[in-house]
Formats: structure tokens, C-alpha cells, sequence
């Protein structure tokens, strides 16, 4: 019950409204139920209330006849019926009424829980966030935020039937307090009896939990890798990874069927022999009239039906726990780890980018070392050398995803640490090598929900970018849906777009890391002219081995071996 008492605090006035309306609609049952005995009475034809009944029934005859002389009713048959129903009608909007702000509850948790990982991922740091597996965050959005949100759920049933049992409860001492402890002590039996198949349940929750995450991650890297698996006839082999974790997801599924069905199953039995057991002693041993008898067997029988429900209901509870602490330890490891803001200048790179004696590390192992560079404002820079020499590290140092283990990098003579990295990032465009465009139209790979864009906005990109020919000739322009990952586009199409995207909101530095790397030359060509265009308007940071781009540039640095060295212009020829 740890997850409902969390919730409970999290949600404290949904809580209590739920937990109200639950309340008193037990007592509106209570108080109808409790015209059984003087209904019973009155059928059967007896004067007064059965002795049997003891002190208590007949208080409970007093209360319910001064009830009804109060609105002016006679204690007869048609009144107390009309009363039990009156109080059952009742009982029932206020059920619904709890039942309502249940589900809202619910939706709202899943909601908040999504949202709070979201915006735990993307306030947290890049070194962090690239560690993640991202078809688990996946399944923490999709999957774990429901399955926690159905644990409060079961947790407010669990609560509406402990006060229902409590009012059954109260009713049966009313008719016969002895009845009364033999069923507590059959709730008992059933409640101790039977807590090693909720441990089986927990433990196939996690289980579920654990092996969803992995399988959601292993399709999510598959998928996106489908068409060289496709190619090079692999299917099976990932077929192979797929099937073997969805079966372990099945086999705790499987337990966790069996642990609902065993309980199911045991519980009837128990529940059955206690109430046996109470209508035996009630005719052998205490020697109830058939009055007290019908109100005993209804009571008790409620009362230990109702015990049964609670544990379904917490064994449902206990399933569905370990997917909400498990996207609460997600969320509370991103935060952790926040991404720091820097300081409060916002420069409008009017002068340059200078890189003083920048050092870096990435896990203890030395990346880039006393790295010094310049990149003039309107210039266009290209860095180029091996692979792995940390030419995109310095792209990603230059944007604040990581941060200089010693050096300093200015902005316009700001150091970058006293800058606003997220007002920073307003003003660069950045152009990856591997370029993902939504299943979408164009207009809205380019403006990516960005509010406020016009068409106008984007087709000056399109423009600017060197798209705007082939987009115009789509069936709807601008407004055509690319495909999957832009499949239905060439991939200088898809490049072109993803430059675009990146100059639809005015930035002062484009960076465009190995963008150029895997279109032909002809395409290339092409881009580089767009980007000669832009030449002076804005700052351009290419990252790159084609020779394009360095007879584009102004200026370029090698990089290798973790330093980094300017090369004359006229050294870049031929290479």
C-alpha cells in the first residue's frame, strides 16, 4: 500500500474527495441496510425486535423508527422499502461521483507522469540522455505511465471495499456480534492463507516490467535499423532477440495469470465453509430465530465477499506498483543530473567564436587537448580530419551539450559559461549527419511545432536551403507527407530539408556536422552552392571530409590526435 499512501500525498484533495464520496456512500448503504431488521421484523410478523438481536438491534429499531417519524413516517413495510431503496439510490451517485474523480485521477497521474519524464530527459544533461536506451524512455511514456496510473485506481477500490467491509461489518455485530468475529477470523484466514500468491504476483510484475523495457528497446534500435537488416536477409536473426524477450515478457504474464486464478480459486472454498460455519452455529449452538438468521447470513456474507474483492483488488495493486517506481526512478536519475543553464548573457555573435586552450575528456579517456581556434562572424570555418579525432565534440562543446573539462570558450568575448546555453541555442542551426524527418508533411519537418511560423516563413527556408524547387513540384507542395523517416525523398531531398529546418528561425550560426557525407557529388555541389549564398548573413561551422566544403571555406582546422591545427587556403587543395 506504499504506491496508494505516495499517491495519496501527491494527489491529497483528489484523494480525499474520492475517499469521501466512497465514505459516505457506505454509510447511506449502512443506514438502508440497517431497515433489515426492523423489515424483517415486520415481515415476519413479530411485534418487537428479536431478542437474539440483543441491545444493539433493538437501538438500531429506535434509530430507524425516529428517522422515519421525523419525515412524518410510520414504521411499516412500504416505509422502510422506500427507505433501503432511497438509501441505495443515494449509496450509488455518490459511488459514481467517486468512480468519476477515480478516473480523472488516473488520467491526470498518467498525464503528469508523462510529462515529468519528458521534461526530466530534456532539461537533464547530454551525457546522461545519451546513455539511455531510448526505447525505455519510450516505454516509460507509453507503457509504465498507464500501468502506474491503474495502480491508484485499484488502490481506490481497494479503500471503497475496506469501508464497504467495515459497514458489513458494523451491521453483522448489530445482528450478531459472535457471527461477526467468526467472520473477521474467516477475512483473516483468507487475507494470511493466501499472501504467498500476492508475493508471486509482485514478483511477475517486476518481471513484466523489466522485460517490457527490454523488449521495447530491442524494437524500438531494430526498426530503425530494418531496411540493412532487410537487405542483408537478417530478419531472422532479429526476429530471434525479439521472440526470446517477448516470451519471458509471456512466462511472467503467465505467472501472474496463475497467481489471480489460484487466489480465485482458494478463496470460494474458504469463504464458503466460514459462512457454513456461522449459519451452523447460529442454528445449533445460539439459537437465532429465522430473522436474525436472513440479516446474519446477509451480513456476513457481504462482509467476507467483501474481504475476497480486497484482495483481488490488492493483488491488482501489487501488479501494477513496480512499473511506477520504476518510471519514478527515471525521472528522479534525469533530475538528478539537470543541465546546467549557465549565466544570464545572451550574445548576438556579432563578432566571433574563439576556442582558448579547451581541453575535454569523455570517461576519463583525453578527447580534444589545449584546443584553440577562431571562427570570425559571417565566416564559414570547416573542420575536417579522421573519424573519432573529436571534430563533433567541439561542435557539441560549442553549443553547451558538454562542457570543457579546462580552457575557455568565448562568445563575442563572453565566456560560454556566463551565457544563457539555452538563449544561446535559439540562435544556432544545427544540421546532423543522419537526419530523421517525421512521418509528415514538409512544413512540419521544417517547423518542428515551433507556434507562430508562417508558410511564408518556412518557404523562405525552403528557399534559402535550395529545396524550394523539388517541394513546390510535391502534389501538395509544402504540405505533402514525406513518408516514414522521409523515405518517399532522395536522400539530397532529406538533407536539403533538414537544412531548412535548421535556418527557418534566423540563426547567426549554422553548424552542419558531416552533413555533406553521404550525398554524391552532384548533390553536394548543390548544397555547397546554398550554402555559399548564405555566406556572410551568417556564421557556418562545417564539419567534414569532402572537398567541397573546404574549397568553400574560409577557413579550415585539422583535427587529429586530439589537437587541432589552422591550415592555409591554399594547403586544402586536392584534398
Amino acid at each position: 500500500m506504499r504506491l496508494f499512501w505516495t499517491l495519496g500525498r501527491r494527489y491529497p484533495w483528489q484523494t480525499l474527495m474520492t475517499l469521501a464520496g466512497i465514505l459516505f456512500a457506505g454509510v447511506s448503504e449502512g443506514f438502508g441496510l440497517s431497515a433489515l431488521l426492523p423489515l424483517l421484523n415486520r415481515i415476519f410478523q413479530s411485534a418487537s425486535p428479536s431478542s437474539e438481536a440483543g441491545e444493539l438491534g433493538l437501538l438500531v429499531d429506535r434509530i430507524v423508527g425516529r428517522f422515519l417519524a421525523v419525515l412524518g413516517l410510520e414504521v411499516t413495510v412500504p416505509a422502510l422499502l422506500g427507505l433501503f431503496v432511497v438509501c441505495i439510490v443515494l449509496k450509488c451517485l455518490l459511488v459514481f461521483l467517486a468512480n468519476k474523480q477515480i478516473g480523472y485521477t488516473v488520467t491526470r497521474i498518467a498525464t503528469e507522469m508523462r510529462l515529468a519524464l519528458l521534461q526530466a530527459l530534456f532539461q537533464t544533461r547530454w551525457e546522461y540522455f545519451i546513455r539511455q536506451p531510448v526505447g525505455e524512455l519510450t516505454n516509460g511514456v507509453a507503457t509504465e505511465a498507464h500501468r502506474a496510473s491503474l495502480a491508484f485506481h485499484f488502490g481506490a477500490r481497494l479503500a471503497s471495499m475496506a469501508v464497504e467491509a467495515l459497514i458489513y461489518l458494523s451491521l453483522a455485530v448489530l445482528v450478531s456480534w459472535q457471527a461477526t468475529l467468526l467472520a473477521m477470523l474467516g477475512g483473516g484466514v483468507i487475507l494470511v492463507a493466501l499472501r504467498g500468491l500476492i508475493r508471486k504476483n509482485r514478483k511477475a510484475g517486476r518481471q513484466q516490467t523489466v522485460h517490457t523495457q527490454a523488449l521495447i528497446a530491442q524494437m524500438t534500435d531494430l526498426l530503425i535499423s530494418i531496411k540493412p537488416l532487410k537487405a542483408m536477409a537478417r530478419e531472422e536473426a532479429a526476429a530471434f532477440l525479439l521472440n526470446d524477450r517477448t516470451r519471458k515478457v509471456n512466462r511472467a504474464l503467465q505467472k501472474q495469470v496463475l497467481s489471480k486464478a489460484y487466489l480465485g480459486s482458494l478463496q470460494e472454498p474458504i469463504l464458503t465453509l466460514f459462512l457454513v460455519l456461522c449459519l451452523y452455529s447460529a442454528l445449533v449452538f445460539w439459537k437465532l430465530s429465522l430473522t436474525v438468521i436472513i440479516a446474519m447470513v446477509f451480513c456476513v456474507g457481504k462482509s467476507l465477499k467483501q474481504f475476497q474483492k480486497i484482495q483481488h483488488e490488492y493483488i491488482n495493486l501489487v501488479e501494477f506498483e513496480s512499473a511506477y517506481w520504476s518510471l519514478a526512478e527515471k525521472i528522479e536519475q534525469a533530475l538528478a543530473v539537470p543541465e546546467r543553464r549557465g549565466g544570464l548573457a545572451a550574445p548576438e555573435l556579432t563578432q566571433g567564436i574563439r576556442f582558448e586552450d579547451v581541453s575535454f575528456d569523455y570517461d576519463a579517456k583525453p578527447v580534444l587537448r589545449e584546443v584553440t581556434l577562431e571562427i570570425a562572424a559571417g565566416g564559414f570555418v570547416v573542420l575536417f580530419g579522421p573519424s573519432g579525432a573529436g571534430k563533433s565534440t567541439i561542435a557539441d562543446l560549442l553549443i553547451g551539450l558538454l562542457r570543457p573539462a579546462s580552457g575557455e570558450i568565448r562568445i563575442d568575448g563572453v565566456p560560454l559559461s556566463q551565457i544563457d546555453v539555452r538563449d544561446w541555442r535559439r540562435r544556432v542551426g544545427y544540421v546532423p549527419q543522419e537526419n530523421v524527418l517525421l512521418h509528415d508533411t514538409v512544413f512540419q519537418n521544417v517547423a518542428l511545432g515551433s507556434r507562430g511560423l508562417s508558410a511564408d516563413e518556412v518557404r523562405n527556408a525552403l528557399v534559402a536551403a535550395g529545396a524550394w524547387p523539388f517541394v513546390e513540384a510535391l502534389p501538395q507542395g509544402m504540405f505533402s507527407v514525406v513518408g516514414e523517416r522521409g523515405s518517399m525523398l532522395s536522400g539530397g531531398q532529406r538533407q536539403r530539408i533538414a537544412i531548412a529546418r535548421a535556418l527557418v528561425k534566423r540563426p547567426r550560426l549554422l553548424i552542419l556536422d558531416e552533413a555533406t557525407t553521404a550525398l554524391d557529388p552532384g548533390t553536394e555541389k548543390e548544397i555547397c552552392a546554398s550554402l555559399r549564398r548564405l555566406k556572410g548573413e551568417i556564421t557556418i561551422l562545417a564539419i567534414s571530409h569532402q572537398s567541397a566544403l573546404l574549397e568553400e571555406a574560409d577557413t579550415a582546422y585539422r583535427v587529429e590526435g586530439g589537437r587541432v591545427t589552422r591550415q592555409p587556403k591554399t594547403g586544402l587543395q586536392g584534398r
